[in-house]
């Protein structure tokens, strides 16, 4: 946790309470923090700053002296569309894109896609896994996520409105462009799950405005797909 997180409720007179089992352990555990340090701390979708403990106990962390004064960082001018992946990888792509700066992020159904994934109770979680990311990367403004389960209306309704007059790119292994190296503007990025879109899907997604884009012949996995073509896209 680089980053105290704070609802604009819970900020009164310059002070605040926080009393959730998981960020008072982290704080008592691994922070270390004891009355009379500073904290780093934001406001949910709005300024960063400081605060002095108060008090720290096993029931609740009192802070006073709450300073906010400071930008958060900059979003990547990104809208990530990803396949839904299983499980028990969607909380670490939502951790890494959100600590990568994505701005918005969309699940988004295919052929590969096993349907029992959208009953998940992960999908129920997104905003704690959006915190811990933010927490990571010292950033306070919610990332755009939205669920869409139905891959062609997706692509041929919603995805060219998306895209506007921006790039995009999907990626594809057996694609004959390379994915594009720093560009450094507003695009989209397409990425499919981990077997891969399906050639009707591809074909779909080009149509529609998608360049086919590869990062060589070697398979990734989704999260790490996403990593190494952000680096990439706005290194």
């Amino acid at each position: 946790m680089n980053l105290l997180l704070l609802d604009p409720t819970q900020i009164q007179d310059q002070c605040a309470r926080i009393t959730d089992a998981r960020r008072l352990g982290h704080i008592r555990e691994h922070l270390k923090l004891n009355m009379g340090d500073t904290i780093k701390i934001g406001q949910k979708n709005g300024l960063k700053g400081t605060a002095l403990v108060e008090s720290i106990t096993d029931q609740q962390l009192l802070l006073n002296h709450i300073v906010l004064d400071q930008a958060p960082p900059p979003k990547l001018p990104l809208t990530l569309i990803v396949a839904l992946p299983r499980p028990k990888v969607l909380r670490r792509l939502i951790m890494d894109a959100v600590t990568l700066g994505v701005d918005q992020l969309i699940l988004m159904h295919s052929y590969r896609v096993e349907k029992s994934y959208w009953q998940t109770p992960f999908l129920q979680q997104l905003d704690s896994y959006i915190e811990l990311g933010l927490e990571q990367a010292g950033d306070t403004i919610w990332p755009q996520v939205q669920c869409f389960k139905r891959f062609r209306p997706f692509v041929e309704d919603i995805l060219p409105g998306l895209i506007a007059d921006q790039p995009a790119f999907v990626a594809h292994p057996y694609a004959d462009q390379p994915m594009p190296v720093a560009i450094n503007q507003p695009c989209v990025l397409v990425i499919g799950p981990e077997g891969g879109f399906i050639p009707f899907e591809i074909d779909l997604l080009q149509h529609n405005g998608c360049q086919p884009a590869s990062l060589g012949p070697r398979i990734l996995r989704t999260e790490t797909a996403v990593s190494s073509i952000i680096g990439r896209l706005f290194g």
